[in-house]
């Protein structure tokens, strides 16, 4: 016989669970969101907040006893002061990057050499130093840039401009490759498309900032390298972390580079403007090595791009092993898929 039977509805009991559990979901989501949106806040804010000169390496010479005297007054927690024997090698020591500006003392005034390109704060409170210290001796400064910002952007607003074409130069193609070439079969497609792309890409940014708002000086093709370097050492860690974890593994590194990487590169401002350890942990994520190393490759004759090329090789390489541990991890999942699907003999 047919079971007429109507459907008994849904009890109290399971419409009141499943609208806890409803409302359990969407308190999770909110705070989740709202830790998100908190910890976006103080990765921002704070290092803007506690901005200003932190130990920033100068230099000071002239006149023995006045020299000392400067060093003494200035030692603290905003410089780091270096004295020199003449105003000639403090400026070669601005010039090698050893220091970040300096001051030279002599009767008729006071020299002050800066390297905006390199730091462009800290030669603003440099210059500001200058003249107070000039104020207090009556006269005025004379101030000789050693490594200026190009003609056509000579505040380096291009320049600053280029912290997330970076880092979303490494996140967009590990996810638009990661779409078009799924799973273990296209993660080789993947590895090969975003190492073309991060040349390409590099070649292509460098020349509008190079050629299109006049932002970069220096070898076009050098820049370029290192640009592409950068932009690789995202998009491969990137890749790396969802062939291994899935779009979690993706999320938190993209989380880091944006949280973390972004605000402390250090690109708007030079590295010494951030209090010490957030600078350091800025300048060992690519996006803060990939700025040190396009400063040092756009304005300084690349004096200084050992430790960023280094760092983001280090991280390319991580991408890389990420990688190859995904690719045997799934070579080994289809050996052993391959191997269950065989059919078992059966006996006569």
């Amino acid at each position: 016989m047919l079971d007429h039977s109507v459907p008994h509805p849904p009890s109290t009991t399971d419409a009141e669970a499943s609208r806890s559990g409803v409302a359990r979901k969407l308190v999770a989501v909110l705070l989740g969101l709202t830790a998100v949106v908190t910890l976006m806040l103080c990765a921002f804010a704070l290092p803007s907040v506690n901005g200003g000169p932190h130990k920033v390496p100068i230099g000071v010479s002239g006149p023995q006893a006045a020299a000392r005297s400067l060093e003494k007054t200035l030692g603290g927690d905003e410089w780091d002061v270096t004295a020199y024997d003449s105003a000639e090698v403090l400026a070669s020591a601005v010039k090698d990057r050893e220091i970040a500006g300096g001051l030279a003392l002599a009767p008729e005034g006071i020299d002050v050499y800066t390297a905006t390109a390199g730091a462009p704060m800290a030669a603003v409170a440099l210059t500001a130093l200058a003249n107070s210290v000039a104020a207090e001796q009556q006269t005025k400064p004379t101030v000789h840039e050693l490594a200026p910002f190009p003609e056509d952007d000579p505040r380096g607003a291009g320049f600053s401009s280029a912290a997330l074409p970076l880092i979303f130069g490494g996140m967009i193609p590990a996810v638009l490759l990661t779409r078009l070439f799924p799973g273990h079969a296209g993660l080789r497609t993947r590895l090969a498309g975003a190492a073309l792309f991060s040349l390409f890409a590099g070649a292509a940014v460098t020349a509008f900032l190079q050629w299109a708002t006049g932002s970069l000086a220096g070898d076009y093709g050098i820049t370029a390298l290192g640009l592409s370097l950068g932009m690789a050492a995202l998009s491969l860690t990137f890749i790396g972390l969802e062939a291994l974890s899935g779009m979690a593994g993706f999320g938190v590194g993209a989380a880091v580079m944006m949280l973390l990487g972004n605000p402390l590169s250090g690109l708007g401002t030079g590295p010494y403007w951030l209090p010490g350890g957030w600078a350091a942990v800025g300048q060992l994520l690519p996006p803060g090595a990939s700025g040190s190393l396009l400063r040092a490759n756009a304005f300084f004759d690349g004096t200084g791009a050992g430790a960023p090329a280094l760092i983001l090789t280090a991280w390319v390489a991580l991408g890389l092993a990420l990688i190859l541990i995904a690719d045997r991890r799934g070579a080994k999942a289809l050996r052993t898929g391959a191997a269950s699907a065989k059919p078992v003999p059966t006996a006569a």
